[in-house]
Parts: C-alpha cells; structure tokens; sequence
C-alpha cells in the first residue's frame, strides 16, 4: 500500500506541474510563432512597450519548461506570480467585457496555483530539481 502511495503521490505533483505549465508552454511558443504581430499592438495599446514583446515569450515558455521539468521551482514560481498578476492588471482590467473579468480570474487562479507549488516545492513534494 505504501509504495502505491509513493507512486501516486509523484504522479500527482506531476501532473499538476504539467497542467500549470502547459498553459505558459502553450503561449508563449504562440506568440513567438506569430512573429507576435497582435500581441505586440495589444500590450502597446495597454501601455507596455512593443520590444518586451520577446523578452515575455521566451520568458513565458521558458518558465514553463522550467515548472514542467521541476528546475527552480520557487523563483520561476515567484516571477511566474508577478507575470499572472501584471498581465492581469494590464490587459483584462475591463469588468465591463464578461471575457476580460475572466481571463482576469483565471490569472488569479493561475497565480493560487503557483503560490501552492512555490510553498511546497523544496519540500519533497513539488521535487524542486533545483539545477
């Protein structure tokens, strides 16, 4: 019984960090195969200068690949939380518009899943590979 437990318990921590991760894998290797024509538009029209445009894709796929592979689990956790909670700010602030209230709900949700796997990881039960 203990070792099913023990197998079940690293599937767990495995599937989470895949299904938190694919969503930052996801779009930033979009945005990067879009040459990020709308994206560079929409993050000027908030504001946000159009040359972060590729630092925020590579950061956001990277960090994804890093939460996946369990590298840094807390820092990539912590910039992670920042990025949520920035973009949230920035572009769905308008409650006005039913979509934007929630995309903005899903990066706070988004943001509670990393707050978790930051506080757990290091802690055997994230496995932080630390490299």
């Amino acid at each position: 019984m203990d070792k099913m437990k023990e197998a079940l318990g690293s599937l767990d921590v495995i599937l989470g960090r895949m299904f938190i991760s694919m969503i930052f894998i996801m779009s930033g290797f979009a945005k990067m195969f879009d040459s990020g024509g709308e994206t560079i538009a929409l993050m000027e029209s908030a504001g946000v200068p159009g040359f972060l445009f590729w630092p925020a894709a590579i950061f956001e796929a990277g960090a994804g690949l890093a939460i996946l592979f369990g590298i840094q689990l807390k820092l990539v956790s912590f910039l992670l939380i920042g990025f949520c909670m920035l973009t949230a700010m920035l572009f769905h602030r308008d409650f006005g518009d039913q979509m934007q209230m929630i995309l903005f709900m899903k990066n706070l949700a988004m943001a509670g899943g990393l707050l978790f796997l930051m506080r757990l990881s290091g802690k055997d039960k994230a496995e932080d590979n630390g490299a």
